[in-house]
């Protein structure tokens, strides 16, 4: 990368990452529609609100104008990563503040269409792959790059939203997916990236997170800067891509991250400690006393404990 391009991209994600912070701190104050409706309960129980989804994608698009005013992104790619960012948000954004979480997946969308009933879910989908097709238009090439470039755009958006399960997850899968895309000179992902980065301090202090509206916007315009990446290195990314999702409706991401070591220490980074339940220590009966047991919940066994929401 020339220093030209590097100042540029350094440029950019500034402004990112600035109009991010101003917008969570304006929406902060004035949140549309009052706190309670974009409050949720955490992983923990805690709430927590979403208004971090928005100002990040209200960030990146910012960034993404100051990337195009520098030169150093085409109107073509700059528009591609603006409409499949946006596109998401939006369509996120409904399915947060409108849906209900009954229905989780492609498998629970589809099933319940094959009944007839649209879930918001199924509309998000749906809305998220007509603009991966827009964003992939605008991006341009032959009609296969075309169908390869919406698999991205609509594919990113909906993995990387599988990862918003835990504080920081998702933001840290979207570093680190990426550095991997600059590193083979797509700089475009700086704007994105920088913008999640700038929020992230709120993310793993549980005070907010980027729900469906910021992790699909995320993914949407990491998916749409890998549009310059080679042929094949664009079909092997959405083969990855494709092979995650259909994982996801066997496997437990965090499951698999708890039980491998780099893993857990990687999401645990930056976050609070895990809860504890702490043990209490039963005596032993003596003989002739009324043989009671504690219950479950007053010997602390962790396994009785209800399920925890996701974040």
């Amino acid at each position: 990368m020339s220093t030209v391009r590097l100042i540029a991209s350094v440029s950019a994600g500034a402004a990112a990452a600035g109009a991010a912070r101003l917008a969570y701190s304006a929406m902060n104050r004035r949140p549309p529609g009052g706190p309670k409706v974009w409050s949720r309960t955490n992983h923990r129980g805690e709430l927590v609100t979403l208004l971090e989804g928005p100002a990040v994608a209200a960030g990146a698009l910012a960034g993404v104008l100051a990337q195009r005013l520098t030169g150093s992104v085409s109107w073509r790619a700059s528009g591609a990563i603006a409409v499949g960012g946006a596109g998401a948000a939006a369509f996120g954004a409904y399915d947060d503040l409108a849906g209900s979480g009954d229905r989780r997946g492609f498998r629970g969308h589809l099933g319940a269409l094959r009944h007839g009933e649209v879930t918001t879910g199924a509309v998000k989908l749906g809305g998220i792959g007509a603009a991966g097709i827009v964003s992939a238009a605008l991006a341009g090439g032959s009609p296969a790059d075309v169908v390869i470039n919406a698999g991205l755009v609509a594919g990113g958006a909906n993995l990387l939203n599988l990862f918003d399960l835990r504080p920081g997850r998702a933001i840290k899968v979207a570093v680190a997916s990426g550095a991997l895309i600059g590193a083979v000179g797509q700089d475009s992902v700086a704007v994105p990236v920088a913008a999640a980065l700038a929020l992230l301090p709120e993310d793993l202090g549980e005070r907010a997170m980027l729900g469906d509206a910021g992790a699909n916007a995320l993914g949407a315009m990491l998916g749409a800067s890998a549009a310059g990446l080679s042929r094949p290195a664009r079909i092997a990314l959405l083969a990855g891509i494709a092979g995650l999702t259909a994982a996801s409706e066997k496997v437990s991401f965090t499951k698999v991250i708890e039980r491998t070591p780099a893993l857990r220490w990687l999401d645990m980074l930056g976050r609070r400690p895990a809860p504890q339940i702490p043990a209490v220590t039963i005596p032993t009966q003596p003989p002739g006393g009324s043989g009671r047991m504690a219950s479950p919940q007053s010997r602390g066994v962790p396994g009785d404990r209800p399920p925890e929401p996701a974040q």
